[in-house]
């Protein structure tokens, strides 16, 4: 062998380019039957393994642990969007009475629960929530890691609160202990997700500064998904995302993750006004239904949305929220068909370069 030559084994890998279009998820992903029939600790790491690979092999981009650092056994079919966050805080009790449910299902904005995820009796703290051994997961992938919270704001008024008795101050006494433990959490993304706000946009600017207070801890990259809710594939809240402009413009985020599919795409000429700081994640699939769509759909809806706002500001493509409630096999041929469609508007495999 000429001396100047270098073994195959030994050259140095090609950095992989990145698409100008990145896919992700937006967090969630059906737990396996197996997990669900053999609970334990070691199933569970098994399980986040094989989420994991199944996004990496569908071409996913930033992948998620489908939330499972979240998975109770004994309430498993909104994996924790409220509760996983609400019940290790300190000030609150997950305790109460028939009076204290029923002055709950009297308060604005959640009429889609009949209880409240607990009663706020003193000052909010940690207690045990720990975001950041949760985040540890992301170890088990080579791919950029995203970690998911819920918004301070939704889980608020998931509450009933006899403490502070002022929505605003309880919501930044989430965001307080959110921002403490996000300077720690290790992952390339933290995204805040919000599925209330849509329905209560007088709230949106105050809203704003309750998740920029959490970003304020965190040093990667930083993503906001909005949805109109998901609760046993059930929309249930109202809105428009031009009701929300002020919200977007106010936020200190790099990017949005938006649900798209399902409404359909008539607001997307509200974002030639959201500031060019923030990029745009658009909903190409729609999660409330079963149908697969086809690479051939997900290139002309990224298209159309290119064609209103320019290349400059599609940045992501995604489903419009979780996949928690569908069965796995739809879940995965719906990641690799927006994974395809994705390369089929670029004219090319990225994934394989």
């Amino acid at each position: 062998m000429p001396p100047d030559s270098v073994p195959a084994s030994d050259t140095p890998a090609k950095p992989a380019r990145q698409a100008p279009i990145q896919t992700t998820v937006v967090g969630s992903y059906p737990a396996p039957a197996w997990l669900l029939a053999q609970p334990s600790k070691p199933a569970l790491r098994d399980a986040m393994l094989a989420v994991f690979k199944t996004q990496e092999l569908a071409g996913i981009d930033v992948v998620t642990d489908g939330e499972l650092s979240r998975f109770d056994v004994s309430h498993p079919e909104t994996q924790g969007m409220i509760e996983y966050f609400i019940s290790p805080l300190a000030g609150v009790d997950t305790a109460f009475s028939r009076a204290e449910a029923a002055a709950f299902r009297g308060q604005p904005g959640m009429q889609f629960r009949r209880q409240p995820a607990g009663v706020v009796r003193a000052a909010i703290g940690e207690g045990t929530l720990d975001l950041p051994s949760a985040a540890a997961n992301g170890a088990l992938t080579a791919k950029p890691y995203k970690f998911t919270v819920t918004s301070p704001y939704m889980l608020a008024k998931s509450l009933l609160d006899l403490h502070y008795r002022d929505i605003r101050r309880l919501a930044f006494a989430i965001a307080d202990v959110f921002q403490t433990q996000a300077a720690e959490i290790p992952a390339a993304v933290l995204q805040i997700d919000e599925a209330n706000l849509v329905g209560s946009p007088h709230d949106g600017e105050w809203a704003a500064d309750v998740l920029n207070h959490v970003f304020a801890g965190f040093g990667g990259q930083k993503g906001v998904h909005l949805c109109f809710g998901n609760y046993g594939g059930q929309t249930i809240q109202q809105g428009l995302f031009k009701d929300l402009l002020p919200f977007f413009n106010r936020l200190a985020c790099d990017h949005l993750i938006l649900e798209m599919a399902r409404p359909g795409d008539a607001d997307l000429p509200v974002f030639r006004d959201l500031k060019p700081e923030i990029a745009l994640g658009i909903g190409v699939i729609d999660i409330k239904d079963n149908a697969v769509e086809t690479p051939e759909l997900i290139a002309r809806r990224i298209e159309r949305a290119v064609h209103v706002l320019g290349p400059e500001r599609i940045k992501w493509v995604h489903p419009d929220c979780g996949f928690w409630m569908l069965s796995r096999i739809v879940a995965d041929r719906k990641m690799a068909a927006l994974a395809a469609g994705r390369d089929l508007y670029l004219g090319q495999t990225i994934r394989e370069e």
